[in-house]
């Protein structure tokens, strides 16, 4: 059964991602399904911007700690990172195209680096956002290099480092989201977005978008390098099957520190 739906209009395309009863939470499937869709979307000349939102009540609870929890008894990366220890392609940033997130609900871990990796990030008054990888014994990934490039250091720390929740309104005074608007108005205003782009010249479009990627990833690669090393420990300790495995027997955590 598919995890997203993908619907292509006259210039744009909706992916919805589509599990709601895990509250749209990310798995392989839901990594492979998206890689996908982008890959068709790229390949169509008439689709000139996408548009990322969930279904239910979440935009996407990020990884699927339940998967996770199986992976640790198994004894396979929690992380669910590439054996060579590089974490996944961001197929959203990769596209020559722009993508919009329209965030119609909470986005915590994974689910907001995933609206991260979009190129212009809207929400809805009931969505909130978090990292709390920090309560499961894990490290976030693509936030840790991307988010204080986005929101500056001292607002990316606060996210980063306490896993607390953050509301609509202090996500767009961070910057993590440009507009908040009521949820019946979410998705025509992404498209109301997505249809101003379309109008634009599309070499033009594709021509800024690849300035602001390269301006992003400056430098990414040698914090990649730095990752793969310290994130090693954290992924391959004790604390970090405890965290996904107190999530799934829904009890607190008891962190040895190792």
């Amino acid at each position: 059964m598919s995890v997203l739906l993908y619907e292509k209009r006259d210039s744009y395309a909706i992916l919805t991602l589509n599990r709601p009863e895990r509250l749209n939470a990310s798995g392989l499937q839901m990594r492979a399904e998206i890689e996908e869709a982008v890959a068709d979307f790229d390949a169509d000349p008439a689709m000139r911007a996408g548009i990322v939102t969930g279904a239910g009540r979440a935009f996407s609870a990020g990884m699927d700690l339940k998967e996770a929890a199986e992976r640790a008894a198994s004894g396979e990366p929690v992380g669910g990172n590439r054996p060579d220890g590089s974490t996944p392609r961001s197929p959203l940033s990769s596209s020559p195209k722009p993508f919009i997130a329209a965030v119609n609900g909470l986005a915590l871990g994974g689910g907001l680096e995933r609206a991260l990796d979009c190129d212009i990030r809207i929400c809805s008054t009931e969505a909130y956002f978090g990292l709390f990888e920090v309560k499961r014994g894990i490290m976030a990934g693509y936030a840790v290099h991307h988010l204080p490039r986005l929101v500056g250091s001292a607002a990316a720390s606060y996210v980063l480092l306490t896993g607390d929740r953050i509301e609509p309104e202090q996500a767009l005074q961070w910057g993590i989201v440009s507009e908040v608007v009521e949820p019946e108005r979410l998705l025509p205003r992404a498209i109301e977005i997505a249809e101003l782009i379309a109008t634009n010249a599309p070499l033009s479009v594709k021509g800024t978008k690849s300035m602001l990627h390269f301006w992003r990833n400056t430098g990414m690669a040698e914090s990649h390098r730095a990752y793969q090393w310290i994130a090693g420990a954290v992924f391959e300790s004790e604390d970090a099957k405890e965290g996904p495995t107190a999530f799934a027997e829904k009890r607190e955590p008891n962190w040895q520190g190792r």
